[in-house]
């Protein structure tokens, strides 16, 4: 199978395509970045040398630009005739208190963390009607869009992953059927605190914000990307084939109090 990740280049796009390779796909990560991390290299050199039958590449891609966004993935669809998945993990975060965050930073953050992931979605969906091929969309959100974190001023992008997980069940609805009768099947992975780049840097700004997370969820710590990995292969293989419109929480308990 073919698939589509956006932020691929590092963080949970990364883990996530590395995912969908080790189960056999053809998986082709987009982002803005010139270069993705080093650990990018190790994802490709790993898929080279091992029996899963699966590759990974890279294409220098800004989710918002939709034109040269739909010119990478329909390129993509047209070389194997089909494209059967999406990740859409692309986004950034940015810690300000409402009352000082920049008119201009609200645009920003919703260009990239909804924007882009309805112009990924959108792009994606209409390569897989061309090419006939029924897929499924993983739409990474957040536990954020459901909740206040504690600890965390950053109401935008909350703001931005619940526009995605009421996308998510929108686009479900009107793709449900769009392929002969069949579905492009749309779902939301919403993840905890993970501990990624964009974490980090978070920690490196508000040290004591790593002790008020951990306290907050019902396991004491802070996941790592590779835990996703199981709920990204499941929403995007025939084991969801009756989901979608859904979110799927894993929060280590942090919602459940």
């Amino acid at each position: 199978k073919v698939f589509v990740v956006t932020g691929g280049a590092r963080g949970l796009g990364l883990t996530l395509a590395e995912a969908l390779v080790e189960g056999g796909g053809h998986v082709y990560c987009l982002d803005r970045l010139a270069e993705p991390s080093p650990d990018f290299k190790a994802a490709q050199e790993l898929a080279e040398n091992q029996s899963y039958g699966g590759s990974i590449s890279y294409d220098r891609v800004d989710v918002q630009d939709a034109e040269n966004l739909d010119a990478v993935i329909g390129r993509i669809a047209k070389k194997h005739s089909r494209l059967d998945g999406l990740v859409a993990a692309a986004g950034v975060q940015n810690v300000t208190t409402a009352l000082e965050y920049p008119p201009e930073k609200i645009t920003e953050m919703m260009d990239i963390n909804y924007k882009g992931v309805y112009l990924s979605a959108v792009s994606c969906a209409r390569q897989m009607v061309k090419y006939g091929t029924p897929g499924s969309m993983c739409l990474v959100g957040s536990m954020s869009g459901l909740i206040a974190n504690k600890g965390l001023t950053c109401s935008v992008y909350n703001s931005s992953k619940a526009a995605v997980i009421q996308l998510g069940r929108s686009l479900s609805m009107e793709w449900g059927k769009i392929i002969d009768g069949k579905p492009i099947r749309v779902n939301v992975l919403c993840p905890g605190n993970i501990m990624t780049p964009m974490v980090r840097q978070n920690f490196q700004d508000d040290p004591l914000l790593r002790q008020i997370w951990e306290r907050e969820n019902m396991l004491g710590r802070i996941s790592e990307p590779h835990e996703y990995k199981g709920a990204a292969l499941f929403m995007l293989s025939d084991a969801s084939s009756f989901m979608t419109g859904a979110h799927l929480v894993i929060d280590g308990g942090y919602t459940a109090w």
